[in-house]
């Protein structure tokens, strides 16, 4: 579990909370979660810690709570920073999968690589949200092992709105954008909001999870839940 910090994480979201929240998920289906927050040293230790092949330890699952400047480029800190995103990308390329949350669509910006990885990313200047509230999220695909049991997702959440969503990824779940809350800054309709990648590793981004009140919701509960199970057991 990766949780924002720093350089990556803003002042709207408590990402310790938000990652507090999936371990409690991820521990009540039997699963062991070690959290660590965004820093250069992050990954340092992998390489100490030998799987049963011999090679450096490798996580099942990769889970990122975490945001900052969604438009971040590479600046004079960026090559401490390397390491880190390099680390990341090949617990990726080495078969770990991903479940990226919320924000995380703004995270990393400074390293592309995570956007491909992720399917998708937030726009400066073109993605944005309706206000927090109670909401429901359509399923659109009933048939997947995420979303086979449901039909419907409610939550106190916020519904990202125009992300740049990759053509090739799998939407599973939609926000619906009344034409008068889009007004003349965003786009009304059905906006992708949780997907699966394809690639020869499982990724789900997830677009649900603002803060607490998402969490309470038993819908999405069961939805990370799914989520987890899926990524865990391929």
């Amino acid at each position: 579990m990766l949780v924002g910090a720093g350089r990556y994480a803003d002042p709207w979201h408590d990402h310790a909370a938000q990652g507090d929240e999936v371990a409690q998920v991820a521990r009540a289906i039997g699963h062991e979660v070690r959290v660590r927050s965004t820093r250069p040293s992050t990954f340092d230790d992998l390489a100490q810690q030998p799987g049963p092949d011999g090679e450096p330890w490798l996580p099942d699952v990769l889970v990122v709570a975490a945001s900052g400047d969604p438009g971040q480029q590479p600046d004079e800190d960026s090559p401490a920073w390397r390491p880190f995103h390099d680390a990341r990308h090949a617990l990726v390329e080495r078969g770990t999968a991903v479940l990226a949350l919320h924000a995380s669509a703004c995270v990393f910006a400074d390293d592309p690589r995570w956007a491909a990885t992720i399917g998708g990313r937030w726009v400066p200047g073109r993605s944005w949200h309706p206000d927090q509230g109670p909401t429901t999220f359509r399923v659109v695909d009933d048939e997947h092992p995420v979303t086979w049991s449901l039909r419907t997702v409610t939550a106190d959440d916020e519904r990202y709105a125009d992300l740049a969503v990759d053509p090739g990824v799998h939407v599973l779940v939609v926000a619906d954008v009344t034409a008068d809350e889009a007004g003349t800054h965003g786009t009304a309709g059905e906006h992708p909001v949780v997907w699966t990648v394809p690639g020869a590793g499982r990724v789900l981004y997830d677009a649900l999870g603002h803060d607490a009140r998402s969490m309470a919701s038993p819908s999405r509960r069961a939805l990370l839940a799914s989520e987890l199970a899926w990524l865990l057991h391929p």
